[in-house]
């Protein structure tokens, strides 16, 4: 099945339920993917994002809808779709008998490839991983075995890509080989789908983010669009003296020590700042700020009535 433009979208969930007792942890999915795209999937713990994921990779089975892979269904071609995808998982998943190089040949193995050394090599580079490869993975550090996964789902050149929290617990520098890499790869053709609690990963690396909730697909935009729907600019302050006026209290929301008000403009913040001192409130601490896709996320996860 073919998009709007005429193009097979590289993933398309049409109606995805998976159901575990009563209770669904993705209810009623649907949602494509183009070719090409850097697209971000997003939500709290538990949103269902990981079921998606496995879903996705054949690692488990919905229980109503269909999931596709550049248009071929998961469920009926799984040798064919896993060929189509590299998947980063969260967990930290190794064989403690082979060194790195001979993990990513065995792993080329899977996929019927013989000679790709050459590419192994980049990869190796491209990773850091390049003085490590003939290490023991038990010898690897956290960060380095998390590396060495990303190049395990490269390995043979799959025109999906999917990251599932990669940058989770690991430091600057992966993050920003990976990232650099990434995108390379990105603008090569290849589709990558992110979940990453990193939200400002998200907003600057993908074009489109879908967010779910409950297992339900709440909000579906290009970045800037839901940025412009949900997020505007911050007034977050620190006031001494007196109680704020009442009706400006009404309309703010606690942040750490501070409160902070949504405001539309430069007037909207002096009418604020002009209330506080005839009340008699002494302003300690003051900032305006671009809302960013975090307070996006947490407005559209507080509204209960949100829809993609």
């Amino acid at each position: 099945m073919k998009s709007v433009d005429g193009a097979v979208p590289a993933v398309r969930l049409q109606g995805v339920v998976k159901r575990y007792g009563a209770r669904n942890v993705v209810d009623g999915v649907s949602l494509d993917i183009a070719q090409g795209e850097f697209f971000a999937l997003l939500g709290a713990n538990g949103a269902g994002k990981t079921t998606l994921i496995s879903m996705l990779s054949g690692l488990a089975r919905p229980s109503a809808g269909s999931v596709q892979v550049l248009g071929h269904e998961v469920a009926r071609e799984p040798y064919l779709t896993r060929r189509l995808l590299g998947v980063v998982p969260q967990e930290l998943v190794f064989d403690p008998f082979f060194t790195v190089r001979e993990a990513l040949r065995l792993q080329s193995g899977y996929f019927g490839l013989r000679r790709n050394d050459a590419w192994i090599d980049e990869l190796l580079q491209r990773l850091g991983l390049a003085q490590q490869a003939e290490q023991n993975m038990r010898a690897l550090s956290g960060g380095m075995k998390r590396r060495v996964m990303v190049a395990q789902a490269l390995v043979h050149k799959p025109p999906v890509i999917v990251l599932d929290e990669p940058t989770a617990g690991v430091d600057v520098e992966l993050r920003q080989s990976l990232w650099q890499f990434i995108t390379d790869l990105n603008r090569q053709g290849h589709t990558v789908l992110l979940t990453t609690h990193y939200l400002e990963e998200a907003e600057s690396l993908c074009s489109r983010i879908g967010m779910l909730k409950l297992g339900r697909l709440v909000a579906l935009d290009a970045t800037h669009a839901l940025l412009a729907r949900f997020a505007s600019t911050q007034l977050l302050l620190r006031a001494g003296g007196q109680p704020l006026p009442p009706e400006l209290a009404r309309c703010a929301r606690a942040v750490g020590a501070r409160m902070a008000w949504t405001v539309r403009d430069a007037a909207e913040v002096e009418r604020i700042l002009g209330e506080l001192r005839a009340a008699g409130c002494q302003i300690e601490e003051l900032e305006v700020r671009r809302a960013d896709l975090e307070d996006a996320f947490l407005q559209i996860m507080a509204s209960p009535g949100t829809q993609p």
